[in-house]
Protein backbone atom coordinates (compact mmCIF):
# COMPACT_ATOMS: atom_id res chain seq x y z
CA UNK A 1 0.00 0.00 0.00
CA UNK A 2 2.58 2.59 0.58
CA UNK A 3 4.30 1.82 -2.52
CA UNK A 4 1.34 2.53 -4.48
CA UNK A 5 0.81 5.46 -2.54
CA UNK A 6 4.80 6.41 -3.61
CA UNK A 7 4.51 5.58 -6.61
CA UNK A 8 0.65 7.55 -7.22
CA UNK A 9 2.30 11.06 -5.45
CA UNK A 10 4.23 12.14 -8.30
CA UNK A 11 0.98 11.47 -10.76
CA UNK A 12 -1.19 13.16 -8.68
CA UNK A 13 0.70 16.08 -8.77
CA UNK A 14 1.03 16.25 -12.11
CA UNK A 15 -2.58 15.82 -12.29
CA UNK A 16 -3.14 19.11 -10.02
CA UNK A 17 -1.30 21.00 -12.71
CA UNK A 18 -2.16 19.64 -15.33
CA UNK A 19 -6.08 20.52 -14.62
CA UNK A 20 -4.65 23.99 -14.06
CA UNK A 21 -3.60 24.49 -16.93
CA UNK A 22 -5.84 26.27 -18.93
CA UNK A 23 -6.65 29.09 -16.13
CA UNK A 24 -4.72 31.58 -17.76
CA UNK A 25 -6.87 31.63 -20.42
CA UNK A 26 -10.04 33.01 -18.77
CA UNK A 27 -8.62 36.81 -17.84
CA UNK A 28 -5.71 37.49 -19.77
CA UNK A 29 -5.57 39.00 -23.43
CA UNK A 30 -5.15 37.21 -26.52
CA UNK A 31 -4.86 34.02 -24.50
CA UNK A 32 -8.09 32.58 -25.75
CA UNK A 33 -6.34 30.19 -28.02
CA UNK A 34 -4.36 28.44 -24.84
CA UNK A 35 -7.75 26.65 -24.03
CA UNK A 36 -7.84 24.64 -27.11
CA UNK A 37 -5.02 23.03 -26.44
CA UNK A 38 -4.57 23.52 -22.74
CA UNK A 39 -6.60 20.41 -22.08
CA UNK A 40 -3.67 18.04 -23.95
CA UNK A 41 -1.42 17.24 -20.64
CA UNK A 42 -4.38 16.40 -18.28
CA UNK A 43 -6.18 14.05 -21.65
CA UNK A 44 -2.82 12.06 -22.31
CA UNK A 45 -1.73 11.36 -18.73
CA UNK A 46 -5.55 10.03 -18.46
CA UNK A 47 -4.76 8.09 -21.28
CA UNK A 48 -1.59 6.32 -19.87
CA UNK A 49 -2.87 6.19 -16.63
CA UNK A 50 -2.50 2.59 -14.80
CA UNK A 51 -5.56 1.62 -14.67
CA UNK A 52 -9.58 3.02 -13.95
CA UNK A 53 -8.32 4.10 -10.24
CA UNK A 54 -5.56 5.68 -11.12
CA UNK A 55 -7.66 7.16 -14.01
CA UNK A 56 -10.53 8.07 -11.58
CA UNK A 57 -7.66 9.96 -9.26
CA UNK A 58 -6.21 11.93 -12.05
CA UNK A 59 -9.73 13.07 -12.66
CA UNK A 60 -10.43 14.50 -9.04
CA UNK A 61 -6.70 16.23 -8.92
CA UNK A 62 -6.97 17.44 -12.21
CA UNK A 63 -10.57 19.04 -11.82
CA UNK A 64 -9.40 20.07 -8.09
CA UNK A 65 -6.24 22.02 -9.99
CA UNK A 66 -8.98 23.61 -12.51
CA UNK A 67 -11.51 24.32 -9.73
CA UNK A 68 -8.60 26.28 -7.37
CA UNK A 69 -6.32 27.83 -10.16
CA UNK A 70 -9.69 29.79 -11.56
CA UNK A 71 -11.14 30.88 -8.39
CA UNK A 72 -7.84 30.91 -6.45
CA UNK A 73 -8.58 34.68 -5.67
CA UNK A 74 -11.52 34.01 -3.43
CA UNK A 75 -8.79 32.83 -1.25
CA UNK A 76 -9.23 35.76 1.30
CA UNK A 77 -13.59 35.70 1.40
CA UNK A 78 -13.00 31.81 1.41
CA UNK A 79 -9.78 31.11 3.21
CA UNK A 80 -9.06 27.41 4.54
CA UNK A 81 -12.83 26.44 2.98
CA UNK A 82 -11.67 26.89 -0.78
CA UNK A 83 -9.19 24.11 -0.43
CA UNK A 84 -11.85 21.24 0.85
CA UNK A 85 -14.39 23.19 -1.72
CA UNK A 86 -12.29 22.61 -4.81
CA UNK A 87 -11.60 19.31 -3.91
CA UNK A 88 -15.29 18.74 -3.58
CA UNK A 89 -16.09 20.07 -6.95
CA UNK A 90 -13.50 18.48 -8.37
CA UNK A 91 -15.00 14.83 -7.49
CA UNK A 92 -17.62 15.85 -10.41
CA UNK A 93 -14.05 15.36 -12.84
CA UNK A 94 -13.66 11.72 -11.42
CA UNK A 95 -15.62 9.83 -13.59
CA UNK A 96 -14.67 11.84 -16.27
CA UNK A 97 -10.95 10.65 -16.02
CA UNK A 98 -12.26 7.27 -15.96
CA UNK A 99 -14.31 7.55 -19.11
CA UNK A 100 -11.26 9.42 -20.65
CA UNK A 101 -9.10 6.48 -19.80
CA UNK A 102 -11.34 3.96 -21.10
CA UNK A 103 -11.82 5.62 -24.37
CA UNK A 104 -8.21 6.94 -24.98
CA UNK A 105 -6.29 4.26 -23.64
CA UNK A 106 -4.71 1.52 -26.07
CA UNK A 107 -4.77 2.02 -29.75
CA UNK A 108 -8.14 3.43 -30.47
CA UNK A 109 -9.38 3.65 -33.67
CA UNK A 110 -13.27 3.35 -35.86
CA UNK A 111 -15.64 3.74 -33.41
CA UNK A 112 -13.93 4.03 -30.00
CA UNK A 113 -11.81 7.29 -31.39
CA UNK A 114 -15.01 8.86 -32.87
CA UNK A 115 -16.95 7.95 -29.54
CA UNK A 116 -14.16 9.55 -27.17
CA UNK A 117 -14.46 12.64 -29.76
CA UNK A 118 -18.06 13.02 -28.86
CA UNK A 119 -18.36 11.86 -25.45
CA UNK A 120 -15.68 13.64 -23.79
CA UNK A 121 -17.14 16.52 -24.25
CA UNK A 122 -20.42 15.32 -23.68
CA UNK A 123 -19.58 14.27 -20.14
CA UNK A 124 -17.34 17.56 -19.57
CA UNK A 125 -20.36 19.53 -21.07
CA UNK A 126 -22.73 17.49 -18.25
CA UNK A 127 -20.23 18.29 -15.48
CA UNK A 128 -20.39 22.42 -16.20
CA UNK A 129 -24.38 21.84 -16.07
CA UNK A 130 -23.91 20.03 -12.11
CA UNK A 131 -21.43 22.68 -10.95
CA UNK A 132 -23.82 25.22 -12.60
CA UNK A 133 -25.93 25.01 -9.44
CA UNK A 134 -26.35 27.97 -7.59
CA UNK A 135 -25.44 26.66 -4.07
CA UNK A 136 -21.80 24.34 -5.41
CA UNK A 137 -20.64 27.65 -6.67
CA UNK A 138 -22.22 28.87 -9.96
CA UNK A 139 -20.99 28.50 -13.73
CA UNK A 140 -17.89 30.94 -13.02
CA UNK A 141 -15.27 29.84 -15.17
CA UNK A 142 -16.91 27.49 -17.34
CA UNK A 143 -14.26 26.33 -20.36
CA UNK A 144 -16.27 28.54 -23.31
CA UNK A 145 -15.95 31.24 -21.20
CA UNK A 146 -12.66 31.76 -22.25
CA UNK A 147 -13.32 32.44 -25.38
CA UNK A 148 -14.95 35.48 -25.25
CA UNK A 149 -12.63 37.24 -27.73
CA UNK A 150 -12.60 34.99 -30.08
CA UNK A 151 -15.23 36.13 -32.77
CA UNK A 152 -16.28 32.09 -34.27
CA UNK A 153 -17.03 31.22 -30.68
CA UNK A 154 -19.15 34.21 -29.82
CA UNK A 155 -21.34 33.43 -33.25
CA UNK A 156 -21.38 29.70 -31.42
CA UNK A 157 -22.71 31.29 -28.13
CA UNK A 158 -25.62 32.52 -30.21
CA UNK A 159 -26.77 28.80 -31.10
CA UNK A 160 -26.20 26.82 -28.66
CA UNK A 161 -24.65 29.34 -25.48
CA UNK A 162 -21.56 29.06 -23.52
CA UNK A 163 -22.27 25.04 -23.62
CA UNK A 164 -21.70 24.80 -27.16
CA UNK A 165 -18.05 26.82 -27.15
CA UNK A 166 -17.25 24.21 -23.86
CA UNK A 167 -18.11 21.22 -25.91
CA UNK A 168 -16.22 22.26 -29.29
CA UNK A 169 -12.91 23.23 -26.85
CA UNK A 170 -13.10 19.65 -25.84
CA UNK A 171 -13.47 17.90 -28.99
CA UNK A 172 -10.57 19.49 -29.91
CA UNK A 173 -8.39 18.60 -27.26
CA UNK A 174 -9.71 15.21 -27.52
CA UNK A 175 -9.08 15.20 -31.48
CA UNK A 176 -5.41 16.38 -31.10
CA UNK A 177 -4.69 13.97 -28.67
CA UNK A 178 -5.71 11.29 -31.22
CA UNK A 179 -3.84 13.03 -33.53
CA UNK A 180 -0.38 12.82 -31.85
CA UNK A 181 -0.51 10.04 -29.69
CA UNK A 182 -2.68 7.32 -31.69
CA UNK A 183 -1.16 6.78 -35.37
CA UNK A 184 -4.48 4.18 -36.05
CA UNK A 185 -6.56 7.22 -35.01
CA UNK A 186 -5.33 10.44 -37.05
CA UNK A 187 -7.77 9.96 -40.19
CA UNK A 188 -11.17 9.81 -37.45
CA UNK A 189 -8.79 12.53 -35.59
CA UNK A 190 -8.78 14.82 -38.52
CA UNK A 191 -12.28 14.05 -39.63
CA UNK A 192 -13.32 15.72 -36.14
CA UNK A 193 -10.93 18.89 -36.64
CA UNK A 194 -12.26 19.32 -39.76
CA UNK A 195 -16.03 18.75 -38.78
CA UNK A 196 -15.35 21.35 -35.92
CA UNK A 197 -14.02 23.47 -38.70
CA UNK A 198 -16.91 23.84 -41.07
CA UNK A 199 -19.48 23.72 -38.23
CA UNK A 200 -17.81 26.42 -36.87
CA UNK A 201 -18.01 28.19 -40.43
CA UNK A 202 -21.70 27.08 -41.00
CA UNK A 203 -22.53 28.63 -37.77
CA UNK A 204 -21.43 31.81 -38.84
CA UNK A 205 -23.65 31.64 -42.27
CA UNK A 206 -26.84 30.86 -40.65
CA UNK A 207 -27.21 32.19 -37.38
CA UNK A 208 -28.58 35.28 -37.89
CA UNK A 209 -26.91 38.43 -37.18
CA UNK A 210 -28.52 40.94 -34.50
CA UNK A 211 -30.44 43.30 -36.49
CA UNK A 212 -29.65 46.90 -34.91
CA UNK A 213 -32.34 49.20 -34.41
CA UNK A 214 -30.98 52.49 -33.06
CA UNK A 215 -28.83 53.44 -30.19
CA UNK A 216 -28.70 54.39 -26.55
CA UNK A 217 -25.99 57.09 -24.78
CA UNK A 218 -25.23 55.52 -21.65
CA UNK A 219 -23.21 56.71 -18.75
CA UNK A 220 -21.20 54.05 -16.57
CA UNK A 221 -20.18 55.81 -13.19
CA UNK A 222 -17.25 54.12 -11.90
CA UNK A 223 -16.24 56.10 -8.48
CA UNK A 224 -13.18 53.30 -7.71
CA UNK A 225 -11.91 52.72 -3.91
CA UNK A 226 -13.69 54.72 -1.48
CA UNK A 227 -13.31 54.16 2.43
CA UNK A 228 -16.94 54.03 2.69
CA UNK A 229 -20.87 54.24 1.42
CA UNK A 230 -21.36 57.79 1.99
CA UNK A 231 -18.19 58.90 0.22
CA UNK A 232 -18.87 56.24 -2.31
CA UNK A 233 -22.30 57.94 -2.62
CA UNK A 234 -20.58 61.19 -2.79
CA UNK A 235 -17.94 60.57 -5.35
CA UNK A 236 -20.40 59.07 -7.45
CA UNK A 237 -22.88 61.63 -7.38
CA UNK A 238 -19.73 63.80 -8.44
CA UNK A 239 -18.83 61.77 -11.18
CA UNK A 240 -22.65 62.04 -12.29
CA UNK A 241 -23.32 65.86 -11.93
CA UNK A 242 -20.38 66.43 -14.24
CA UNK A 243 -22.36 64.56 -17.17
CA UNK A 244 -24.50 67.31 -17.98
CA UNK A 245 -25.30 68.42 -21.50
CA UNK A 246 -23.94 65.03 -22.84
CA UNK A 247 -27.50 64.24 -23.90
CA UNK A 248 -27.86 60.60 -22.37
CA UNK A 249 -30.57 57.97 -22.01
CA UNK A 250 -29.18 56.38 -18.61
CA UNK A 251 -26.90 56.74 -16.24
CA UNK A 252 -26.04 53.62 -14.62
CA UNK A 253 -23.91 53.17 -10.89
CA UNK A 254 -22.59 50.13 -9.87
CA UNK A 255 -23.37 47.37 -7.30
CA UNK A 256 -23.84 48.83 -3.87
CA UNK A 257 -23.65 52.31 -4.82
CA UNK A 258 -26.10 53.50 -2.16
CA UNK A 259 -25.13 52.37 0.87
CA UNK A 260 -28.18 53.47 2.62
CA UNK A 261 -32.11 52.55 2.17
CA UNK A 262 -33.76 55.25 0.06
CA UNK A 263 -37.09 55.04 1.90
CA UNK A 264 -35.00 55.95 5.31
CA UNK A 265 -32.72 58.91 3.71
CA UNK A 266 -34.95 60.81 1.73
CA UNK A 267 -32.18 63.34 1.56
CA UNK A 268 -30.17 60.75 -0.72
CA UNK A 269 -33.30 60.10 -2.41
CA UNK A 270 -33.88 63.96 -3.04
CA UNK A 271 -30.10 64.54 -4.26
CA UNK A 272 -30.54 61.62 -6.92
CA UNK A 273 -33.53 63.12 -8.02
CA UNK A 274 -32.00 66.47 -8.80
CA UNK A 275 -29.20 64.50 -10.28
CA UNK A 276 -31.38 63.26 -13.01
CA UNK A 277 -32.85 66.77 -13.47
CA UNK A 278 -29.70 67.80 -14.43
CA UNK A 279 -28.26 65.52 -16.45
CA UNK A 280 -31.47 64.79 -18.05
CA UNK A 281 -31.67 61.31 -18.04
CA UNK A 282 -32.57 58.62 -15.34
CA UNK A 283 -30.41 56.95 -13.01
CA UNK A 284 -30.28 53.27 -12.00
CA UNK A 285 -28.84 52.92 -8.49
CA UNK A 286 -27.94 49.77 -6.66
CA UNK A 287 -29.11 50.19 -3.05
CA UNK A 288 -27.52 47.65 -0.63
CA UNK A 289 -29.00 48.11 2.87
CA UNK A 290 -31.50 47.02 5.88
CA UNK A 291 -34.73 47.66 4.06
CA UNK A 292 -37.26 49.65 6.68
CA UNK A 293 -39.71 47.88 8.18
CA UNK A 294 -38.57 44.97 5.98
CA UNK A 295 -37.08 41.24 6.74
CA UNK A 296 -33.27 41.95 5.69
CA UNK A 297 -30.67 43.54 4.09
CA UNK A 298 -31.24 43.09 0.11
CA UNK A 299 -29.35 44.18 -2.78
CA UNK A 300 -31.98 46.22 -5.19
CA UNK A 301 -31.52 48.03 -8.78
CA UNK A 302 -33.72 50.82 -8.61
CA UNK A 303 -34.34 53.50 -11.10
CA UNK A 304 -34.74 57.10 -10.18
CA UNK A 305 -35.89 60.17 -13.10
CA UNK A 306 -36.42 63.85 -12.51
CA UNK A 307 -39.61 63.11 -10.61
CA UNK A 308 -37.84 60.74 -8.59
CA UNK A 309 -38.34 56.68 -7.85
CA UNK A 310 -39.88 55.34 -10.50
CA UNK A 311 -41.71 52.76 -8.36
CA UNK A 312 -39.92 49.75 -9.83
CA UNK A 313 -37.55 47.61 -7.74
CA UNK A 314 -35.19 44.63 -9.13
CA UNK A 315 -33.98 42.71 -5.86
CA UNK A 316 -30.99 40.19 -6.58
CA UNK A 317 -31.93 36.14 -7.04
CA UNK A 318 -28.81 34.24 -7.04
CA UNK A 319 -26.55 35.04 -3.49
CA UNK A 320 -22.30 34.61 -3.80
CA UNK A 321 -22.43 31.68 -1.18
CA UNK A 322 -20.22 32.48 1.42
CA UNK A 323 -19.62 36.27 0.41
CA UNK A 324 -23.41 37.28 0.43
CA UNK A 325 -25.05 34.49 2.64
CA UNK A 326 -22.91 31.40 4.79
CA UNK A 327 -24.96 27.79 3.34
CA UNK A 328 -26.02 26.28 6.75
CA UNK A 329 -25.04 28.73 8.74
CA UNK A 330 -25.68 27.06 12.22
CA UNK A 331 -23.14 24.51 10.81
CA UNK A 332 -20.71 26.87 8.98
CA UNK A 333 -20.90 29.90 11.13
CA UNK A 334 -17.80 30.06 12.13
CA UNK A 335 -16.10 30.44 8.60
CA UNK A 336 -16.88 34.66 9.70
CA UNK A 337 -14.00 34.43 12.13
CA UNK A 338 -11.45 33.14 9.18
CA UNK A 339 -12.39 34.81 6.18
CA UNK A 340 -14.57 37.71 4.74
CA UNK A 341 -17.67 35.54 4.34
CA UNK A 342 -20.79 37.73 5.01
CA UNK A 343 -21.32 38.35 9.01
CA UNK A 344 -25.20 38.41 7.52
CA UNK A 345 -27.01 36.99 5.25
CA UNK A 346 -28.57 38.73 2.42
CA UNK A 347 -32.12 38.17 1.31
CA UNK A 348 -33.22 37.16 -2.01
CA UNK A 349 -35.84 38.10 -4.45
CA UNK A 350 -38.31 36.20 -6.28
CA UNK A 351 -38.58 37.14 -9.89
CA UNK A 352 -36.83 38.87 -12.49
CA UNK A 353 -38.00 42.45 -13.48
CA UNK A 354 -37.62 44.93 -16.60
CA UNK A 355 -37.64 48.15 -16.28
CA UNK A 356 -38.96 50.58 -19.03
CA UNK A 357 -36.53 53.27 -19.68
CA UNK A 358 -37.66 55.88 -22.57
CA UNK A 359 -39.25 52.91 -24.81
CA UNK A 360 -36.01 50.47 -23.74
CA UNK A 361 -37.10 47.82 -21.78
CA UNK A 362 -33.79 47.34 -19.66
CA UNK A 363 -33.25 43.89 -17.63
CA UNK A 364 -31.25 44.10 -14.96
CA UNK A 365 -28.24 42.04 -13.23
CA UNK A 366 -26.73 42.01 -10.12
CA UNK A 367 -22.91 40.78 -9.64
CA UNK A 368 -22.77 37.03 -9.76
CA UNK A 369 -26.23 37.03 -11.50
CA UNK A 370 -24.11 37.48 -14.78
CA UNK A 371 -22.45 34.56 -15.04
CA UNK A 372 -26.00 32.02 -15.28
CA UNK A 373 -26.82 32.03 -19.24
CA UNK A 374 -30.83 31.41 -17.60
CA UNK A 375 -31.21 34.70 -16.51
CA UNK A 376 -30.16 36.95 -19.12
CA UNK A 377 -31.60 34.42 -21.98
CA UNK A 378 -35.32 34.96 -19.97
CA UNK A 379 -34.78 38.74 -19.96
CA UNK A 380 -34.29 38.58 -23.45
CA UNK A 381 -37.32 36.02 -23.71
CA UNK A 382 -39.59 38.40 -22.33
CA UNK A 383 -38.42 41.49 -24.14
CA UNK A 384 -35.29 43.21 -22.83
CA UNK A 385 -33.29 45.40 -25.31
CA UNK A 386 -30.55 46.12 -22.99
CA UNK A 387 -29.09 44.34 -20.48
CA UNK A 388 -27.07 45.97 -17.33
CA UNK A 389 -25.14 44.59 -14.89
CA UNK A 390 -24.10 45.96 -11.84
CA UNK A 391 -21.35 44.76 -9.99
CA UNK A 392 -18.20 44.92 -7.45
CA UNK A 393 -15.22 43.21 -7.01
CA UNK A 394 -13.38 45.59 -4.90
CA UNK A 395 -12.40 42.71 -2.46
CA UNK A 396 -10.37 41.11 -5.26
CA UNK A 397 -9.02 44.10 -7.20
CA UNK A 398 -5.10 42.60 -7.42
CA UNK A 399 -6.54 39.45 -8.99
CA UNK A 400 -7.91 38.12 -11.94
CA UNK A 401 -11.72 38.83 -10.94
CA UNK A 402 -12.56 41.91 -12.05
CA UNK A 403 -11.19 40.83 -15.61
CA UNK A 404 -13.00 37.49 -15.42
CA UNK A 405 -16.51 39.30 -14.68
CA UNK A 406 -16.03 41.67 -16.94
CA UNK A 407 -15.22 39.04 -19.60
CA UNK A 408 -18.86 37.23 -19.19
CA UNK A 409 -20.34 40.36 -20.43
CA UNK A 410 -19.20 39.58 -23.64
CA UNK A 411 -20.75 36.01 -23.50
CA UNK A 412 -24.36 37.11 -21.83
CA UNK A 413 -24.56 39.75 -25.32
CA UNK A 414 -23.66 37.13 -28.19
CA UNK A 415 -26.26 34.55 -26.47
CA UNK A 416 -29.01 36.85 -26.46
CA UNK A 417 -28.20 39.28 -29.11
CA UNK A 418 -28.37 42.24 -26.52
CA UNK A 419 -25.97 44.56 -25.75
CA UNK A 420 -24.76 44.70 -22.05
CA UNK A 421 -23.28 46.79 -20.11
CA UNK A 422 -21.54 46.22 -17.18
CA UNK A 423 -20.83 48.44 -14.34
CA UNK A 424 -18.73 48.39 -11.35
CA UNK A 425 -17.73 50.37 -8.53
CA UNK A 426 -14.19 50.12 -8.70
CA UNK A 427 -13.47 48.62 -12.30
CA UNK A 428 -13.71 46.51 -14.80
CA UNK A 429 -16.33 48.58 -15.91
CA UNK A 430 -16.96 47.22 -20.01
CA UNK A 431 -19.68 47.47 -22.76
CA UNK A 432 -20.64 45.10 -25.12
CA UNK A 433 -22.90 45.09 -28.22
CA UNK A 434 -25.37 42.67 -29.68
CA UNK A 435 -22.91 40.35 -30.88
CA UNK A 436 -20.34 40.20 -27.82
CA UNK A 437 -17.71 42.96 -29.61
CA UNK A 438 -16.56 45.32 -27.06
CA UNK A 439 -17.90 48.96 -27.52
CA UNK A 440 -15.82 51.31 -26.19
CA UNK A 441 -13.07 51.43 -23.68
CA UNK A 442 -13.21 49.19 -20.71
CA UNK A 443 -12.67 51.25 -17.25
CA UNK A 444 -9.69 49.45 -15.71
CA UNK A 445 -9.44 48.52 -12.01
CA UNK A 446 -9.21 51.05 -9.31
CA UNK A 447 -9.82 54.34 -11.99
CA UNK A 448 -12.15 56.67 -11.05
CA UNK A 449 -14.41 57.96 -13.38
CA UNK A 450 -17.78 58.56 -15.82
CA UNK A 451 -17.61 57.48 -19.11
CA UNK A 452 -20.47 57.82 -21.99
CA UNK A 453 -20.87 55.03 -24.52
CA UNK A 454 -22.95 54.90 -27.91
CA UNK A 455 -24.88 51.36 -27.29
CA UNK A 456 -26.35 49.89 -30.89
CA UNK A 457 -29.21 48.30 -29.67
CA UNK A 458 -30.99 45.32 -31.79
CA UNK A 459 -34.09 42.91 -32.49
CA UNK A 460 -34.75 39.38 -33.09
CA UNK A 461 -34.34 36.30 -31.19
CA UNK A 462 -30.89 34.60 -31.46
CA UNK A 463 -31.23 30.34 -31.50
CA UNK A 464 -30.05 30.37 -28.24
CA UNK A 465 -32.85 32.50 -26.31
CA UNK A 466 -35.58 30.79 -28.98
CA UNK A 467 -34.63 27.19 -28.08
CA UNK A 468 -32.77 27.32 -25.05
CA UNK A 469 -30.39 24.77 -23.40
CA UNK A 470 -31.26 21.76 -26.20
CA UNK A 471 -27.58 20.95 -26.04
CA UNK A 472 -27.17 19.19 -22.39
CA UNK A 473 -30.12 17.04 -22.91
CA UNK A 474 -28.03 15.67 -26.48
CA UNK A 475 -24.94 15.23 -24.16
CA UNK A 476 -27.02 13.73 -21.39
CA UNK A 477 -28.97 11.27 -24.43
CA UNK A 478 -25.28 10.83 -25.48
CA UNK A 479 -23.40 9.40 -22.13
CA UNK A 480 -26.80 7.70 -21.25
CA UNK A 481 -26.41 5.76 -24.11
CA UNK A 482 -22.85 4.86 -23.68
CA UNK A 483 -23.71 3.31 -20.19
CA UNK A 484 -26.12 1.22 -21.40
CA UNK A 485 -24.36 -0.33 -24.22
CA UNK A 486 -22.00 -0.91 -21.77
CA UNK A 487 -24.22 -2.45 -19.53
CA UNK A 488 -25.38 -4.64 -22.31
CA UNK A 489 -22.27 -5.43 -23.52
CA UNK A 490 -20.78 -6.53 -20.31
CA UNK A 491 -24.00 -8.49 -19.89
CA UNK A 492 -23.15 -9.98 -23.07
CA UNK A 493 -19.86 -11.36 -22.11
CA UNK A 494 -19.82 -15.20 -21.24
CA UNK A 495 -18.34 -16.14 -18.19
CA UNK A 496 -15.02 -16.82 -19.63
CA UNK A 497 -14.68 -13.39 -20.57
CA UNK A 498 -14.60 -14.27 -24.51
CA UNK A 499 -18.22 -14.45 -26.02
CA UNK A 500 -19.35 -10.49 -27.32
CA UNK A 501 -16.20 -8.61 -26.00
CA UNK A 502 -14.61 -5.85 -27.64
CA UNK A 503 -10.69 -4.16 -27.40
CA UNK A 504 -10.49 -2.62 -24.11
CA UNK A 505 -14.04 -3.59 -22.56
CA UNK A 506 -13.45 -6.65 -20.69
CA UNK A 507 -10.88 -7.68 -18.02
CA UNK A 508 -9.36 -10.52 -17.53
CA UNK A 509 -9.72 -12.89 -14.79
CA UNK A 510 -7.68 -14.93 -12.37
CA UNK A 511 -8.78 -18.33 -11.59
Amino acid sequence: MGRLSQRRAPLAAVAFLAGALPAPAFPAPGLWWLAWVALLPWLLLLRSAPGGRAALLVGWLGGTGFVLATHHWLMPSLHVFLLPLAALTGLLWAPWGWLAHRLLTGAPRGMRAAAAVALLPSGWLLIEVVRSWEYLGGPWALLGASQWQFGPALRLASVGGVWLVSVLVVAVNTALVLLLAVPPARRAAGAALLTVVLLTAATAWWAPAPRQQGEARIAVVQPGLTPGPQARFERAAALTAELAGRELDLVVWGESSVGFDLDARPDLMERLRTLASRVEAPLLVNVDARRAGGPGIFKSSVVVDERGPTGERYDKMRLVPFGEYVPLRPLLGWATSVGRAAEEDRRRGDSQVLFDVRGTRIGPLVCFETAFPDMSRQLARDGAGLLVAQSATSSFQESWAPAQHASLGALRAAETGRPVVHATLTGVSAVYGPDGRPVGPALGVERSTAEVYRVPLAEGRTPYVRYGDWLPGLASAAVAAFVLVSLLRRRAVSPSGAAGSGPGLTRSRRP
